[in-house]
């Protein structure tokens, strides 16, 4: 009888997924509890109202336009569209860059509406809401532009985008964290 080496049982889970969603989790806790801490400080009064800046407005438009252009990179890997791929990679790069602009122009609006980091409870939550979500958004543009290299170079197809998958997962979840944050700023500002 011809005895054979058992053979390794392969995870279903890949471990570049099951990282990319415990970074996203981590994420959500972080909203959450920051969240949470703005309702409960804004119980406590001594809380100055203001308007949220234009340019988040259309920041928020920028980051929804870049959820269609990354759905669109997908959709591209998997019918091996190189030319679509490259150029939906670096529009959704581009329309990142222009969202982080766009938010930095709405501290300047903040600025000179005399609202500063320091002055209230309700702005310092502000300031920290839209930066950790700023430096997040930044982390998802260096991810991309690595993601647009590797499909410059062809090392994407449509056997082989989980590097654009998980991509596009962190970007979608940035968008709809935005639009969360902004929704919330909005109804409880």
């Amino acid at each position: 009888m011809i005895q054979t080496a058992p053979q390794k049982q392969i995870s279903p889970l890949n471990p570049l997924k099951v990282a990319t969603w415990i970074g996203i989790i981590s994420i959500i806790m972080l909203f959450a509890a920051l969240s949470s801490a703005y309702i409960v400080r804004k119980a406590d009064g001594n809380w100055l109202d203001f308007n949220l800046p234009n340019a988040f407005w259309i920041t928020t438009g920028i980051i929804c336009l870049s959820s269609f252009s990354m759905h669109w990179a997908v959709v591209s890997a998997k019918k091996n569209q190189f030319s679509n791929l490259n150029a939906a990679l670096w529009i959704t790069t581009l329309l990142g860059i222009a969202f982080v602009a766009g938010q930095f122009l709405g501290w300047v609006e903040l600025v000179e509406a005399g609202v500063y980091f320091t002055d209230n409870p309700s702005s310092s939550f502000l300031y920290v809401f839209t930066g950790i979500h700023g430096l997040h958004l930044l982390g998802g543009i260096i991810t991309l532009i690595v993601v647009a290299i590797k499909a410059a170079l062809l090392k994407y197809n449509s056997s082989n985008f989980l590097g654009i998958q998980l991509c596009a997962t962190y970007w979608h979840f940035l968008g709809a964290l935005w639009i969360y944050l902004f929704f919330f700023l909005l109804l409880n500002n």
